[in-house]
């Protein structure tokens, strides 16, 4: 957005203590300040917590109410979470207008609640648009670093010292990881290794430890490259890969397209659909195949093998996943707000 309109000056609000400050220091946009208010979730919790989180998203009312007192701003992006709630009543009641970006197909329980308070809707995907009749909606996609537009399987193959010659299979599974698909991976390594394929798996923090002796214990570990995390150089990873096996977050939507990367799906089973409505809409349109978590053991390691010894049926589902792609979204969400501000698109 600042490179559309330089003379913007952005604000960030995010809840207390919470994951957003480390991941603004990493990313290239500059905030004129950053705020924090109190909120808590309201769902999938004990009445406890629940009490506790109405106290939090009351006080963190307050502190939104001063804050547009501060900053006066002219409009307001929502992305979702329960810190969004304090902030969008306060810009309701100050009369500021309100744009919701809704990452996942399916609104998550926030975004349905703060609906209430917008009056315009941003969706990854036109399917979304039958959860919000009667509200204003735009298809911007998905939003993606410009660092992961700009990157190339040359300058990845260099990076991540990889054979050219050679299949290269992603896994990750998030910033914190998934231990089913990490153990799943690390089950079958040896078959994959011996078949010719290279591996680049992002294992998360939570199991780095872990698999970092289990790196070392292979006898031959040159074509499987580790790493806890990737940030900008995850761009890099998904222009060197011929497959993606991963979670089916909401990131997927947009980043898989814009590489034409074919994947398999494994939705995280222990929360709400989310990820399995993902996961089906791009394996409905043949970009993707949808593996469920309990048959990763037997079923995993088959269906990699078919897919990289099938190359038409790869290239089909690149075409698939290329076809999806909205690599202008960042763009496009931001004339939106512009627009919603008064300015110029």
């Amino acid at each position: 957005m600042i490179t559309r309109t330089p003379t913007v000056s952005l604000s960030f609000v995010g809840s207390v203590g919470g994951f957003e400050r480390p991941l603004i220091a990493e990313s290239a946009v500059s905030f004129t300040t950053y705020d924090e208010v109190r909120a808590g979730p309201l769902h999938g919790v004990g009445l406890p917590r629940m009490a506790l989180s109405l106290v939090q998203l009351a006080f963190g009312t307050l502190q939104a109410l001063a804050l547009m007192l501060r900053r006066r701003p002219q409009a307001l992006l929502l992305t979702g979470g329960w810190v969004g709630l304090p902030v969008a009543v306060a810009a309701w009641l100050f009369r500021v207008p309100s744009m919701i970006f809704v990452p996942d197909i399916e609104p998550g329980l926030s975004i349905r609640v703060l609906r209430r308070f917008a009056r315009r809707v941003a969706l990854t995907v036109a399917d979304s648009r039958s959860y919000f009749p009667g509200q204003s909606t735009v298809v911007t996609g998905y939003p993606v670093r410009a660092q992961m537009r700009s990157a190339s399987r040359s300058e990845a193959v260099e990076y991540f010292h990889l054979d050219p010659t050679r299949k290269t299979l992603l896994v990750f599974g998030g910033s914190r990881g998934a231990r089913a698909i990490n153990n799943a991976l690390l089950d079958m390594l040896p078959q994959l290794l011996s078949d010719g394929v290279q591996v680049i798996h992002v294992t998360g923090t939570l199991d780095w430890a872990d698999i970092e002796a289990r790196h070392k214990a292979l006898p031959d570990a040159s074509h499987y490259h580790a790493f806890p995390y990737l940030h900008r150089e995850m761009g890099l990873a998904m222009a060197a890969a011929d497959l993606v096996v991963s979670r089916a977050g909401a990131s997927i939507l947009g980043e898989f397209p814009l590489f034409h990367l074919p994947a398999v799906l494994i939705p995280y089973p222990h929360a709400w659909r989310y990820q399995r409505v993902n996961a089906d809409y791009l394996s409905s349109r043949g970009a993707a195949i949808r593996l469920d978590e309990e048959k990763l053991p037997s079923e995993l390691l088959p269906l990699i093998r078919s897919l990289l010894n099938d190359p038409a049926r790869l290239d089909a589902m690149r075409a698939a996943s290329g076809a999806l792609a909205l690599p202008d979204a960042a763009d496009h969400l931001a004339r939106e707000l512009t627009q919603l501000a008064g300015g110029q698109a």
